[in-house]
């Protein structure tokens, strides 16, 4: 990612706080090197930023990631589906696996979910928001779900270890921002 391109997250890494200077060097070297494609690293960070609803942190990977061509409208439509969808998920899953009660699992979840079958992207690309999302939720039953998924689309280990690199970072970034 050339300098021209990393201006923005250049830019707000530079908005955070002197404690969080770690988080500044890897915010800058967010996308460098990376198992994941472009449009991967960029929509995995932005559903990360969208999830914790920090929109000056969108902002910037959108900008960016628009400028070097990786966000076009079906990735950013995928990350905001990929947050929305796991803030749901995440919530019933964690619940359901924390409870440990066989009765809870038994009884239907009733939550419409069609977007992860049906993705504006591809299945393993929105499979590898959702993980990233889920590791940030601390979902283990999602966690599980979206490698095995992952796995079978031929996802290797390397770049679901990526896309969850990105989402500490991007956690990371978000908490710094608020210590501004």
């Amino acid at each position: 990612m050339s300098t021209a391109v990393a201006e923005r997250i250049n830019a707000f890494a530079g908005t955070l706080p002197q404690a969080a200077k770690d988080i500044k060097l890897n915010l800058k070297n967010l996308f460098k090197p990376s198992a994941l494609s472009p449009q991967q690293a960029y929509g995995t960070a932005l559903a990360c930023a969208y999830n914790e609803g920090d929109r000056e942190l969108a902002a910037a990977i959108h900008e960016d990631g628009a400028a070097t061509g990786a966000l076009a409208e079906e990735t950013v439509e995928d990350a905001k589906a990929a947050a929305a969808l796991m803030s749901m998920n995440n919530v019933y899953y964690r619940f359901r696996h924390m409870i440990g009660k066989e009765i809870y699992s038994q009884l239907p979840a009733r939550l419409r979910m069609q977007r992860l079958m049906k993705p504006a992207t591809d299945k393993a690309t929105f499979e590898l928001f959702s993980i990233a999302v889920s590791a940030i939720n601390g979902c283990e039953m999602c966690i599980r779900s979206h490698e095995e998924v992952l796995t079978q689309h031929g996802v290797s280990e390397e770049a679901i270890h990526e896309a969850v690199r990105i989402a500490a970072i991007v956690r990371a970034t978000a908490v710094s921002s608020r210590l501004a």
